[in-house]
């Protein structure tokens, strides 16, 4: 009876964080994808975009995989200080204080150090990554990287600061803050007089970063945080834990890099413009995962820690298969929306300016490809965090360094027949194989009760298959009825949208899949509260 009231009371408290979450979320993706539109529109898929794209990927390293949601930093802040802090409405003792402080010190020591690196030798460091780009590309990449190189200290800052504020269960600003990267890169642009070079796009990402920082900082101090070094780094048995924690999953955010590096040098072999289609590619691909992701990991992530603290491994397996059966159900969907609108899509909101129709079609070609692994992305992201909850970020770290080769491999088969697309081809097939052995390996630690989740998934996917023929078949006869304007391509990307949404939920009620029944429970449950309140 406790554990069903439990159950209950964090269910309501996971649903209010998660909807609080989507809607601020959504918030930083549409300003995302703004800036993207901007970039499109000023440089489209050509010799700068790449540079940036090339150079980016090592500031992208701190601030977005190391110290965004998720992030090793982030994972290790929540992991250690949920469970030391007890009491969330008081100032931190000494010894949380002690901890912070040393924690930051080391970031700083670490992460200035490579900043300065990159600083000081750009060109030595875009050498290495693109070893096959011409002359001017890597001087260009080399330029940007140089102006970009603060970001990676504000990185490791961010993934701390990030994780403290999730401690204490303030969702909201470590989920807006990120928009302001973005809001960095369209006020330089917008107020640029014209920019041949990329100047102005990789100073706009510097500057967007630091006020992503100075956003986060205040909030940090009114919590009691305020920084003062601490070099305890070897008689502090927190930071040990931490460290304990940390390292094997900055290895392995690391490895995964290291993956996007064997991407890079791949592609910098291609036609001018083949990366930054893959980029935007993958920027469209992660906005509705990204945002699913996070609206669900954010409050869950804490939780699992606790319950995991707790011995409570019925309740971690219960909200472990409701989240991921959720945002399965919700991301396939997502995965048929983006197969049959793609082109449309991308049409809609990047074609102008410098970015013209050749680029549109290079970009949604990538995108069918790097669609596919929607499902395998989400639960291998998911299905991490029981791991940090144990502790554990040995096993991800083994496997995803076990891929680096698995990696080489495929892109060296793949690329050779199928450019650009064997490259996100190839990251399909790794996401996969990762998602697999981590479910695989899961069992050491607890069940997590594959067979019915399996069942429910196959319901999913029979749904998913007819909603995708009735999609197609109303998006080509869209396509012979309706012109190719703007407001049409609206109306016609509209019309696929919502009838091929009706027809998956249609058979999702005739094949009972229960995700689709709780979501409408809960959907419910908020009206008629609504109601009674008013």
């Amino acid at each position: 009876m406790e554990s069903e009231v439990s159950n209950k009371t964090n269910s309501q408290g996971l649903i209010k964080s998660a909807g609080l979450i989507v809607i601020v979320i959504l918030l930083s993706k549409i300003a995302g994808f703004l800036r993207d539109i901007i970039v499109a529109n000023y440089y489209g898929a050509s010799l700068v975009s790449d540079a940036y794209f090339y150079a980016y990927q090592i500031p992208a390293l701190a601030i977005v995989i190391l110290g965004g949601m998720g992030g090793p930093f982030h994972s290790a802040t929540v992991s250690v200080f949920s469970k030391l802090i007890k009491n969330f409405q008081e100032k931190p003792t000494p010894e949380v204080k002690r901890l912070f402080n040393t924690y930051e010190t080391f970031s700083i020591l670490i992460f200035g150090s490579i900043a300065l690196i990159c600083f000081f030798f750009p060109t030595q460091v875009m050498n290495i990554i693109i070893s096959q780009a011409t002359p001017e590309l890597s001087s260009l990449a080399a330029y940007h990287l140089k102006l970009m190189s603060p970001v990676i200290l504000v990185g490791a800052l961010l993934g701390l600061y990030y994780g403290i504020l999730v401690t204490y269960n303030k969702f909201l600003l470590p989920n807006i803050a990120p928009s302001m990267l973005s809001v960095g890169v369209i006020l330089t642009l917008v107020f640029s007089k014209g920019d041949d070079t990329g100047f102005y796009l990789a100073i706009g990402t510097t500057i967007g970063a630091i006020l992503q920082l100075l956003m986060q900082s205040p909030v940090i101090v009114k919590l009691g945080y305020t920084f003062k070094p601490c070099f305890d780094f070897f008689n502090n048995k927190n930071f040990n834990d931490i460290m304990e924690l940390l390292m094997p999953a900055f290895l392995s955010s690391t490895i995964g890099q290291i993956g996007i590096y064997v991407d890079i040098f791949f592609a910098s072999g291609l036609a001018e413009g083949q990366w930054t289609a893959y980029g935007y590619a993958n920027r469209i691909f992660q906005f509705p995962v990204g945002l699913m992701l996070s609206a669900l990991l954010v409050p869950l992530f804490p939780l699992f820690s606790r319950l995991v603290a707790q011995n409570k491994l019925d309740e971690v397996r219960h909200y472990f298969n409701k989240g991921v059966g959720s945002l399965i159900y919700v991301g396939t969907f997502m995965m048929i929306f983006i197969f049959i609108s793609r082109t449309d899509l991308i049409s809609l909101a990047l074609e102008r300016g410098a970015f013209d129709h050749s680029a549109t079609l290079m970009v949604s070609e990538v995108l069918f490809v790097i669609s596919l692994s929607i499902i395998p992305y989400m639960f291998r992201d998911s299905i991490t965090r029981i791991y940090y909850s144990f502790n554990d970020s040995r096993t991800p770290f083994m496997i995803a360094i076990s891929s680096i080769a698995l990696k080489f491999i495929f892109n060296s088969i793949l690329v050779r027949f199928l450019g650009i697309n064997g490259i996100a081809l190839s990251t399909v097939l790794i996401t996969t194989i990762n998602a697999t052995l981590l479910a695989f390996l899961i069992r050491k630690r607890i069940s997590l009760g594959y067979k019915a989740f399996v069942k429910q998934i196959i319901k999913i996917v029979l749904a998913g298959l007819i909603a995708f023929g009735f999609g197609v078949a109303i998006h080509l006869f869209l396509g012979k009825i309706l012109a190719t304007t703007f407001i049409l391509k609206i109306v016609k990307v509209s019309i696929v949208f919502f009838s091929s949404l009706a027809v998956y939920i249609l058979f999702s009620m005739l094949f009972k899949v229960e995700y689709l029944f709780d979501v409408k429970e809960k959907l419910e449950a908020k009206f008629l509260k609504g109601k009674t309140n008013a």
